[in-house]
Parts: C-alpha cells; sequence; structure tokens
C-alpha cells in the first residue's frame, strides 16, 4: 500500500549527525549548540526543592502563575514594556515549540512565510507541515544584514508571516533598533505578521544592547516573540522556552500549544520562577561572561588557517575555511572529524541556496579546555 508521508525530503538534522560522528570518532563537538557549563547551584536546589514539594502534576497550560509573573517583570526590566502575564505570556517546551506553535497558530494552505536566511532549520519545517509555502529572502555576507529592497520585494498579499531571528543563528548578526523600525514601515500597510525569535537575548556583546520587537509598538501588536530559558541558564536539556504576544495572537496561540505538549514540567517551573525572584541580576551577567569565551575562541583560531569576524551576539562563531580548502562546506566539516577530531556545523544547512562564502559555524559555549584542545586540534 502506497502512502503519503509527511516531510519526505526531511531527514536526521545535521546536529544529530555530527554530534553521533563526533561520538563516534573522539572529536571535539563545537558543533551542536549546547554548554559545557552547569546551571546554577541555587537554581538546580530550587528545582530539587519542588520535585520534592509535591510540584509533580500537571501545571496551568500557560505557565505556572509564578513564573508568568516573574516574566512580565522580566520583560519590564530588559525590555521596558509591561505586558499582562496570564494573557500575553505562554510557557513552552523549549523555544522550537514556540516556533512551531506560533506558525500553526496563524499559517493557512496557500499562504507564504517570509524567512531570512540562513535560518534555523525548524522554520521551513513548521510552514510546510502548515500547508504555507516558504519564501527565502538572503541576508547580505558578510554582516549578514537585512535586505530591506529584497524582502520589500518579498511581501505580496499572500505573505501571512515573516519570521526574523536576532541575535541571529548561525551568523550572530543583531537586527538594530533601526532595523526594526524600518520593518515596521514596510509592514504597516500589510496584513503581514511577525515572528521574532529572540532566544538569545542575553549573548550580546561589545557594549551593543538587544534590541526587542516588543520595542515597537507597532511591531508588539502583531508579533509573537519567542524566548528561551535553557539557553540562558546553561540547561538545554529542560526544554523551557515562552513566547509573548498580544492577547488574540495568544490566545490562538495557545490553541496550537495545548494540543502539541498542553504544559510544561511544573518543578523545572517553580524553580525558575524562585531563582528569577532571588537573583534579577543573572542576565545583565551573561553578556561579559560570554564575550571572554567568544574572545577567547577568536584567539586560539589565529594560525589556524581560519577567518573570524567576532559574533556580535548568541554564543555561535562563524570562521571562513577558503584559505584552506575549495572543499563544499558538508565535506570541509566530515574532513573535519576525520582528520583533526573536531566537529563544526556547515553553514549551507541553514539555506536552501547556501551563500558564496566557505563558511564553518563553531558553538563557543565551552570551557577553556574544550576550546583550547579545539583549537590545538585545527591550528596545522
Amino acid at each position: 500500500m502506497s502512502r503519503r508521508l509527511k516531510l519526505p525530503n526531511v531527514g536526521t538534522t545535521i546536529f544529530t549527525t555530527m554530534s553521533r560522528l563526533a561520538t563516534e570518532k573522539g572529536a571535539v563537538n563545537l558543533g551542536q549548540g549546547f554548554p559545557d557549563f552547569e546551571p546554577p547551584a541555587e537554581l538546580l536546589e530550587r528545582v530539587a526543592h519542588h520535585l520534592r514539594a509535591r510540584h509533580n502534576q500537571y501545571a496551568p497550560m500557560a505557565g505556572v502563575p509564578a513564573l508568568l509573573e516573574q516574566i512580565g517583570s522580566k520583560l519590564a526590566r530588559f525590555h521596558g514594556i509591561t505586558v499582562e502575564p496570564q494573557a500575553e505570556v505562554t510557557v513552552t517546551a523549549g523555544g522550537t515549540e514556540a516556533l512551531f506553535c506560533a506558525i500553526q497558530a496563524v499559517t493557512h494552505p496557500g499562504d507564504e512565510v517570509v524567512l531570512l536566511e540562513p535560518c534555523f532549520d525548524s522554520y521551513a519545517p513548521a510552514v510546510e507541515l502548515a500547508g504555507g509555502r516558504s519564501v527565502r529572502v538572503p541576508l547580505t555576507p558578510p554582516g549578514f544584514c537585512i535586505d530591506f529592497d529584497r524582502l520589500a520585494a518579498a511581501l505580496t498579499p499572500r505573505s501571512r508571516l515573516l519570521v526574523v531571528n536576532t541575535p541571529h543563528n548561525p551568523s550572530g548578526s543583531l537586527v538594530t533598533s533601526e532595523d526594526w523600525q524600518r520593518l515596521s514601515v514596510l509592514l504597516e500597510r500589510t496584513d503581514t505578521l511577525l515572528l521574532s525569535d529572540e532566544v538569545y537575548e542575553h549573548l550580546v556583546y561589545d557594549g551593543r544592547r538587544h534590541a526587542s520587537a516588543l520595542a515597537i509598538p507597532a511591531l508588539r501588536a502583531r508579533a509573537f516573540v519567542v524566548f528561551s530559558f535553557g539557553k540562558v541558564f546553561n540547561a538545554t536539556g529542560w526544554k523551557v522556552g515562552y513566547c509573548v504576544a498580544p492577547p488574540e495572537l495568544s490566545e490562538a496561540f495557545r490553541r496550537v500549544h495545548q494540543f502539541v505538549t498542553f504544559s510544561v514540567s511544573t518543578p523545572v517551573q517553580h524553580g525558575i520562577a524562585d531563582y528569577l525572584g532571588l537573583h534579577p541580576e543573572f542576565f545583565a551577567e551573561l553578556a561579559a561572561f560570554y564575550q571572554a569565551r567568544r574572545d577567547r575562541f577568536v584567539e586560539l583560531l589565529q594560525g589556524s588557517g581560519f577567518t573570524a569576524r567576532p559574533s556580535e551576539g548568541t554564543y555561535f562563531q562563524l570562521a571562513d575555511y577558503s584559505a584552506l580548502s575549495e572543499a563544499p562546506d558538508v565535506d570541509f566539516c566530515l574532513e573535519l572529524i576525520e582528520t583533526h577530531g573536531v566537529a563544526a556545523i556547515p553553514v549551507s544547512h541553514f539555506c536552501e541556496q547556501p551563500p558564496d562564502c566557505r563558511l564553518l559555524r563553531f558553538c563557543f559555549a565551552k570551557s577553556d579546555h574544550t576550546l583550547e584542545l579545539a583549537a590545538a586540534r585545527l591550528r596545522p
């Protein structure tokens, strides 16, 4: 019997493949984006406390009230905005679930969703599952900035959603306040909604500040904005994120969320709420910590043949290998694992039409020992 299966062209992700090969070959894994640091000790203690305090049944669908309130306080503190947490914030199983639910909530068969590429690999499959069509607009290397003329040309009456990612994975580039203002003007005469992926909001370097879509009232009114606790607490395996959207969009979002995960780990939500209340200063310290990791890695790459333009944000660093090889980036990544014992991610994986450059993405959310070992293997 023939069967029509969804996502027929989607296989195992490159992250899974490279991590598996890194394990098999004993390679240093700078590919998949996870830190090798532990979460704060006091956060672990608060989660353990709630495990013992019998907070082990389903949480409310939108999130534990104490955590919703802490998220509201955090948004006021860092973005200067006021939200109604019960109506505008939804806790999700990581940022990926939030992205999926937002796309499913508003995309109908035949709708177009505009993606700025390179882009995270979950966007396009979610669009396809909703029956929509992805329209790709390339960002401009080497800075991977928005080409507003090409974006304007890509927007049509069928454009249901525009997806923006800042700080940007894989390039580390930032959308500025001025960029958001231009996007606001561009979208004001359209019915196009906005999905802003801001999971690396606190990892912004060199004195820059994260600019959120939430800070522009006209964008906030039409936006789903996605954040992640897993990234900032070195706890990607906890899969806790959240989506901020106006009440009407949050209601549509929750109609999908309730049938995807319904709710998120109850003791973890309580533990995060406690920690946020005890340590509101935590997020302000992250940028300096990760900038030191970035600077160390860029320094260690000197003499390796790789060239690196320091990342403006995230915990990823692009490195140009054109002085070392003319091989396609996937082939060069496989060669790195086999001959140098280091795993990276090819930038072409994030693109339908890869840019005309030879770039790999490395994760620098690692200890000095890990970064030094990787760099020693990369140097001739």
